[in-house]
């Protein structure tokens, strides 16, 4: 659906994006990740055509050219009038997306409806939590049902419960178009994306599905506890990598291959020692994050 290749944004002496390039295909969740300053935003402006790049090329359903009519576009801190109902706002965001007056009203209360805000169409906008703004925003994003949905920090301001809420709409969209988003909260990424982008200082430091990052950057990492101390035998084992203890009888250990789990189990065996827990361990999107990041 979308090809992205060297895309680079300079500001005057500063490079904010440094030759990005990547692929996204249709109905694939992808998470763009990286700290404050890593050129997410800047990125996400230039690939909904509200920034032009210095240099480099986006070619998006087969065109050299991008179509805002087919991008559905949250901004990470998103502008209402608040003296507007909600039904307004959608009305106005419909007609600039060029839909007929009917046309407008189905789509705009059919959004409402779809993300939740439904008995709120004629509130005005200014008495709206911060949870309800991010819902309505959502809304007029997707009001004229885009093939893209481009979405800048769309959980970060809000509470557990409007972050869940955003979510699960993610969630679902994600059957019916392609969605790109931003964001700081690596658990809500490994919840809802199928692929991560990670950005550092301008530039893709990782592109490609979690499964391949899983396999690439993190070795298996196992906890074993016994009857007897695992001290002064188990850091010489040729395929134990990394031992650390909590005490004597229980260790942290990264072996450098899955299937030396059981060369250790039968070592084990081997010294009599009497397992009391071999378990793996879950290890998350957030200590990926930091081995890519070389934190």
């Amino acid at each position: 659906m979308l090809s992205v290749n060297g895309l680079t944004k300079i500001y005057q002496q500063h490079q904010a994006v440094q030759n990005v390039s990547f692929d996204l295909e249709y109905q694939q969740c992808v998470a763009l990740l990286g700290p404050n300053g890593a050129g997410k935003t800047t990125t996400l402006q230039m690939l909904s055509g509200l920034l032009a790049p210095t240099s480099g090329g986006i070619r998006f359903l087969g065109r050299e050219s991008i179509n805002r009519l087919e991008i559905g576009y949250l901004p990470q801190h998103p502008a209402f009038f608040s003296w507007m109902t909600a039904l307004e706002y959608m009305l106005f965001a419909a007609r600039l997306s060029k839909l007929k007056h009917r046309e407008a009203m189905e789509k705009s209360r059919s959004a409402l409806r779809y993300v939740g805000l439904e008995k709120e169409e004629d509130l005005k906008i200014g008495g709206f939590s911060g949870g309800m703004k991010q819902r309505l925003g959502l809304a007029q994003a997707l009001v004229h049902e885009p093939k893209l949905l481009i979405l800048d920090e769309p959980v970060s301001a809000l509470d557990p419960a409007g972050r869940r809420e955003v979510l699960e709409i993610m969630k679902n969209l994600k059957t019916k178009m392609t969605i790109l988003f931003s964001t700081h909260v690596l658990h809500d990424a490994e919840e809802v994306c199928d692929q991560v982008i990670m950005l550092k200082e301008g530039a893709v430091k990782w592109s490609g599905p979690l499964h391949k990052l899983k396999n690439r950057h993190l070795k298996p990492s196992y906890i074993l506890t016994a009857e007897e101390s695992l001290e002064g035998w188990l850091e010489h084992l040729p395929f134990v990598s990394k031992v650390a203890y909590d005490k004597p009888s229980q260790a942290n250990i990264v072996l450098t291959d899955r299937s030396d789990s059981r060369r250790l189990l039968a070592e084990c065996l081997n010294r009599h020692v009497s397992i009391l827990r071999f378990e793996q361990k879950t290890q998350s999107l957030e200590d990926m994050y930091m081995k890519v990041m070389g934190l």
